[in-house]
């Protein structure tokens, strides 16, 4: 099997500096992600709570086009958006040029998500059949991975070992995005409006054959994309999943007298808007979970629903991904190849456990506003946490061992043995 050629989406260098730049880099972008949520978390159990929640219940917006929401909603629906856009593009890359275009060498990391999807959905819902809960809803809650926490924590734990697992992760990752935009649109969309839903795949159309012609004025793509959202947002369907339509239209090769794909310049012109405002945005008014109003934080997590979201992300994720390789490397023909060992895919299944962008949305579509949601998106936070530890502490141990296995000395990336002259003895 051969090493599959990495593909970044966001040049990792650039003759400019400054803050769009620095939110290239994903430890930076990941590290404002965290700063929002625990600021969230800070103020929504402070005495001035109630101006948290006042600002978060805030409407606006025009009630004759029913897009008078709370302040939240806009950030769940509206800007999020935005970075399922940038979801959108990254797909459109990896299926035409990256780590998705050949099967053969992306079988392995599509069944590890698909795997990784399924062990938390079964162990959260154990969990509530378990206790008796009837909180089913929100199976789909563990099953999602941060792409951007993930490969962020992975760069810095994960030195030292094979550049392959950086592209499993990432493959995984991608897989597991479009998976959770699949579950949104079917599971969590009550009712469909034919014509609205119509109107926006047209608006999606006629978005794709501009961009294909090489239009790229922002003056006709934006205005064709807020209408898009607004009738997907009417029509039932989730709206950031026109975000994501929008996003798979883009051409991700480059044409004649084009240096780079429309894919990657677009990328590289909303992807700072996404990681330096959109998401930190939805952070603060997702995160924001009043363990005072709620009896404190044992009370909190002690919830089967709580229960159910952090042995799903920590257990049911390493489970599925490791444990789901390790049965198809020694049962089928798949192997990981290029260095990487099944030890060394452990603190990466891990990793897969840090839930929190998706997961927080999808807490919020299965239970709303009630209590029930409250501790599912505290659960996230946790557990995300507890598995961001255990991968970074699993990484670094592993990339400690000097001793290889036989994955490494296939791909030549091990410890050589001296030559031993002939007739001599061997130690």
């Amino acid at each position: 099997m051969t090493q599959p050629r990495e593909h970044h989406h966001v040049p990792t260098t650039h003759p400019r500096r400054g803050l769009a730049v620095r939110l290239q880099d994903e430890r930076f972008s990941g590290l404002l992600l965290l700063v929002a949520a625990v600021l969230a978390l800070v103020w929504a159990n402070s005495p001035w709570r109630e101006s948290y929640f006042a600002l978060a219940g805030t409407v606006i917006g025009p009630a004759a086009l029913h897009l008078d929401l709370p302040v939240s909603a806009w950030a769940a629906d509206g800007l999020l958006a935005i970075f399922f856009f940038v979801v959108g593009l990254e797909l459109k890359t990896e299926f035409v040029t990256g780590s998705l275009r050949k099967l053969n060498e992306a079988l392995l990391p599509m069944l590890a998500a698909v795997l990784g999807m399924a062990g938390p959905a079964i162990i959260y819902t154990l969990v509530q059949v378990g206790t008796g809960s009837g909180a089913t809803a929100g199976w789909a809650i563990p099953t999602a991975t941060d792409i951007a926490f993930a490969l962020a924590l992975l760069g810095i734990f994960g030195k030292g070992l094979p550049p392959a697992l950086r592209v499993f992760l990432m493959t995984l990752a991608v897989v597991d995005d479009l998976l959770a935009i699949t579950v949104i649109a079917i599971f969590y969309t009550e009712e469909i409006h034919l014509l609205p839903l119509l109107g926006a795949l047209a608006l999606v159309a006629v978005f794709a054959l501009l961009v294909r012609r090489r239009v790229s004025a922002w003056w006709v793509l934006v205005p064709l994309g807020l209408l898009a959202w607004g009738l997907m947002h009417a029509s039932g369907v989730h709206a950031t999943v026109a975000g994501v339509l929008l996003g798979l239209s883009v051409p991700a090769r480059a044409g004649r007298g084009e240096h780079d794909a429309m894919t990657h310049r677009f990328v590289t012109r909303v992807q700072p808007w996404s990681a330096g405002v959109v998401l930190p945005v939805f952070a603060f008014f997702a995160a924001g979970v009043s363990v005072v109003d709620s009896g404190g934080i044992g009370e909190v997590l002690s919830d089967p629903i709580a229960l159910g979201v952090m042995a799903g992300l920590v257990f049911g994720k390493t489970l599925g991904i490791w444990g789901g390789v390790a049965v198809l490397v020694k049962t089928t023909r798949l192997r990981l190849g290029n260095g990487v060992d099944l030890a060394d895919l452990l603190g990466v299944a891990m990793l897969a456990g840090i839930g929190f962008t998706v997961s927080l949305l999808i807490a919020d579509l299965s239970f709303g506003g009630t209590d029930a949601g409250s501790s599912a998106k505290l659960a996230v936070i946790v557990g995300s946490v507890i598995a961001a530890l255990l991968g970074g502490i699993t990484l670094r141990l592993r990339a400690r061992v000097r001793v290889r296995g036989a994955g490494a000395r296939r791909a030549g990336v091990g410890p050589r043995r001296r030559a031993v002259p002939a007739g001599a003895r061997r130690p």
